[in-house]
């Protein structure tokens, strides 16, 4: 009996995963499309200014298993589509830029393109959270153009120094592996870090400015 069930489930079973597969080839489409604009973008910088402005990208879709973890632990329906309605991360770019000066540019340089729409914005840079975490996250929208239709796609990107990139890979390291019951001192070091990486971040800001000056 419970043989023959599975057998009368494997075509519903072929159907989701090639659904799946269907949608992920869209987000990584997405994905392409961002990093190229945001390649033409440090180009303009390095031919305009002499100087790119962008260190490196990293770039990620997540994972079937994870896309209906996350669908439900906030009790939504556990589907593809219900997972293109719900969820802003399924594509992922992290871009690692030299001066936090270069984060604002690059964003609005993003934002301003006509086949862009912004459809969310935190600025934890100005705005850092309590545990000290700082970059510019932007929930893009894009069209992809497929052989018969037009698809929008939402893509999530974060903007941060390489002094921000560091502490943030660090300190998810490092906290979680002090377990649910985190140390207080724990944080408490993690935060001061994060306070002497963004003063060090401005005073290389500064010293960029002044380099430009002399320039």
């Amino acid at each position: 009996m419970d043989k023959a069930y599975a057998v009368s489930k494997m075509p519903f079973i072929k159907e989701e995963m090639r659904e799946m597969q269907e949608a992920l080839m869209v987000y990584r489409a997405a994905i392409k499309e961002i990093s190229t604009k945001l390649d033409i973008l440090d180009y303009e910088f390095k031919i305009r200014r002499q100087r790119n402005p962008i260190e490196y990208m990293k770039s990620r879709v997540k994972l079937p298993d994870s896309i209906m973890g996350k669908l439900r632990r906030k009790g939504l329906e556990e589907s593809i589509e219900s997972a293109r309605r719900n969820l802003n991360d399924i594509a992922g770019i992290r871009v690692v830029c030299s001066f936090v000066s270069d984060i604002y540019e690059i964003a609005e340089m993003l934002k301003n393109q006509d086949d862009i729409k912004l459809i969310k914005e935190k600025d934890y840079i100005r705005n850092p959270k309590p545990n000290g975490y700082r970059s510019l996250h932007m929930v893009l929208e894009i069209p992809i153009f497929f052989s018969d239709h037009v698809e929008p796609v939402r893509v999530e990107v974060q903007i941060r120094t390489i002094a921000m990139d560091f502490w943030a890979s660090l300190e998810h390291k490092l906290y979680y592996k002090t377990g649910d019951g985190n140390s207080v001192h724990i944080k408490n070091e993690l935060k001061e870090c994060a306070d002497i990486i963004t003063e060090t971040d401005m005073r290389m800001q500064n010293i960029q400015r002044e380099v430009e000056k002399l320039n």
